[in-house]
């Protein structure tokens, strides 16, 4: 997806595209400057300084900055000298690469540039391979296509950077000057929090929380910021096919609905995305890129160093016990190839701070359970259990984040909760809705596929709006290659957003399904009759696409399941949803929401996974752990539901049964999330 502000960076002069900052007195005109290289860049490069500057040598005490010129592809990370400005320029493939302005002491050096690009583009990217297989060949030679125009060129840019009076265009950027054409692409990078040469993560401390005044723009907005406020700022921040966290913004059109995917690669090498689905593709842009930077808190520490390293009985007085965040049956662990070993209270872990809002204290999290991707090519890492992004959530601060990241918690504990325990909980008339939006989004599913689309109200004890919504497949001849059923869920302190939100999400997943049910009918057969074969995320869906797995749905479907009628009016299906603050500032909103689980013996746990690039653009990442509640796993085998005394008392609390469930009694089915 292209927009103006990505436009913006692209092809322009090096005039237009100048920071507006100061000069720095250490390269002013008339500072000596040293040009390293023998071959013709370098020589141009002299030839075009010595107009302006003094030259000296490298090691010349009075040296203020340093060039080096490559003709050949030549990727040097390390300043020739350490104590001095250096602007490193070399030839790649068909371009002349100026940058970055490494200064000693400044984030943003050509390390972080190599780490930035890499990352853009991907280990399997076409420029990795080249690298790879003729990476000698072309540090060895000078490029055939390096003329006089493009040295002196580029020798007119790295004087014009050296002589800056108003900060420089290759500070934390890449000037690319194309060896064709002569055009100045510029493409900023923000600096790697983990760099070796100009980084370091701090020690590890507890999260500053509901310490400043955090105001909202309107009661009821949940939130401190609205992203459409500074959008082309944030896309110029961070989004850049040759140096972004983010490598574009890709508008999906294989889906009938809008939606957007935000791709990037960890700093472990893994890919991931961020994906925004909404009523238009603006609205999916910024979800999607939202999503994308949560993902990049989430996956492992890139904010601070954890120091705490300690089996749980040394540090018990203040640290949550791994048994209360639901682990697995004894059984479990004598299964072939089972990959988490049983619960040791002396089995060292990594410890992480975050702040518990029960103790009005600090308190530590396993970190393999506050970070999802820790155990990746980690070999400290000590999982105790499967875990995912559940409860990772992206703010304009920290406690909009812990908002959002509780809000996701309760939705997904309320879907399982339902599925483990076979709720019945009321269905929703979906025609006493006032938002029209929810009634033409179920009316466009059905037109589209024949799905019906019913929903239901799924708010347990807490009291935050939740919602379960359903497609049912049409039924009779000529319609066998439909999902029989696709589920999703929703959440929001209004309950007809809530609603809409999971319509959102039930129309993205009902179109793959759709699709993948009819190519991969014979192993989603054989996944019915033995639930150990779902091993996925997607497993889970494509389960109950198959009409043999339909009837599991009983519980919730009753004998009306053919009706497009029927279920309670939008308020009375959510009379036990009364969690819908209205604060002024966040933080009331934050803590009236945290009371409903800690008035209930429940605690909040809030861990800080902002890193640097996520303040670069004013935001905060957060992870919200809820001892108690059932964690969303992916993978049968994977499932958590042993040691959560809440899921068996909950339904007879709620007025569903007479008496607790019995474990013997809990859904023995994979769930159908997402």
């Amino acid at each position: 997806m292209t927009d103006a502000a990505t436009a913006a960076r692209t092809g322009r002069l090096a005039e237009t595209l100048r920071p507006a900052r100061p000069a720095d007195p250490a390269t002013a005109p008339t500072a000596p400057v040293a040009v390293v290289g023998k071959g013709v860049l370098a020589s141009s490069i002299r030839a075009a300084l010595a107009r302006t500057h003094p030259l000296v040598p490298e090691e010349d005490p009075a040296c203020a900055a340093v060039v080096t010129a490559e003709d050949r592809w030549v990727t040097a990370t390390e300043p020739p000298r350490p104590d001095v400005p250096w602007l490193p320029v070399r030839v790649e493939l068909g371009l002349l690469v100026v940058g970055p302005t490494t200064v000693p002491g400044r984030a943003g050096c050509a390390r972080c540039a190599r780490t930035r690009r890499q990352r853009a583009l991907g280990k399997d990217s076409a420029r990795a391979a080249l690298l790879a297989r003729h990476g000698d060949r072309l540090a060895d030679r000078a490029s055939p296509v390096l003329t006089t125009w493009a040295c002196e060129t580029t020798a007119a840019l790295v004087t014009d950077e050296l002589s800056a009076t108003a900060g420089r265009l290759t500070d934390s950027a890449l000037a690319f000057v194309s060896l064709t054409t002569m055009a100045v692409d510029v493409h900023r990078f923000l600096p790697d929090p983990a760099c070796s040469w100009c980084g370091g993560l701090p020690a590890d401390r507890p999260p500053d929380l509901m310490g400043r005044p955090r105001p909202k723009p309107r009661r009821d907005v949940p939130r401190v910021r609205d992203l459409r406020a500074d959008w082309a700022e944030l896309v110029a921040r961070y989004v850049d096919g040759r140096t972004g966290l983010v490598r574009q913004l890709d508008v999906r059109t294989d889906y009938p609905y809008p939606m957007v995917s935000a791709p990037l690669h960890l700093p472990g090498g893994e890919q991931e995305a961020g994906f925004g689905r909404d009523l238009d593709y603006a609205a999916c842009a910024r979800t999607a890129l939202a999503e994308a930077l949560e993902r990049l808190g989430g996956a492992r520490p890139g904010g601070r160093r954890t120091t705490v390293r300690a089996g749980y009985a040394e540090v018990a007085d203040r640290a949550l016990c791994p048994l209360d965040l639901g682990l697995y049956p004894p059984e479990r662990y004598a299964e072939p190839d089972f990959p988490y070993p049983p619960y040791d209270p002396d089995l060292e872990l990594n410890w992480v701070w975050g702040h518990s809002f029960a103790r009005d204290a600090p308190v530590l999290v396993p970190e393999d359970y506050a970070y999802y991707r820790t155990r990746h090519g980690n070999p400290a890492a000590r999982p105790l259990a499967y875990e995912v992004s559940n409860g990772c959530a992206l703010g304009g601060c920290l406690e909009e984040a812990a908002l959002h990241g509780l809000v996701e918690l309760a939705e997904r504990d309320a879907f399982l909760l339902t599925w483990y325990a076979r709720l019945p909980v009321p269905r929703v008339d979906l025609r006493t809705v006032s938002d029209p939006r929810v009634g033409a989004l179920a009316e466009r599913i059905r037109q589209d596929s024949g799905h019906r689309v019913l929903a239901f109200a799924t708010t347990p004890e807490h009291g935050i709006p939740t919602a379960w919504v359903m497609a049912v497949g049409p039924r009779g001849p000529g319609r066998p290659d439909e999902p029989a059923a696709v589920c999703a869920a929703g959440a929001h302190f209004d309950p007809e957003c809530a609603l809409r939100n999971g319509l959102l999400e039930l129309a993205a997943n009902l179109g793959w399904n759709r699709a993948a049910f009819r190519e991969e009918r014979d192993r989603i057969a054989a996944m019915v009759d033995e639930p150990d074969l779902v091993r996925e995320m997607r497993d889970h869906a494509l389960l109950y696409c198959h009409p043999a797995a339909f009837d599991r749905f009983a519980f919730l479907l009753g004998d009306d399941s053919d009706s497009d009628r029927g279920g309670l009016p939008v308020e009375e299906a959510f009379a036990q949803a009364t969690c819908r603050p209205r604060g002024a500032d966040i933080r009331d909103d934050l803590a009236e929401a945290v009371a409903r689980f800690t008035e209930r013996g429940l605690d909040v746990v809030v861990v800080d996974q902002t890193t640097d690039e996520h303040r670069a653009g004013g935001l905060a990442c957060a992870k919200v752990i809820v001892p108690g509640l059932l964690p969303m796993t992916f993978g049968h085998r994977m499932r958590r539901t042993h040691g959560l005394p809440r899921l068996l008392r909950l339904p007879s609390e709620l007025g569903y049964r007479k008496a607790p469930l019995a474990e013997e009694e809990i859904n023995p089915h994979p769930h159908p999330f997402p």
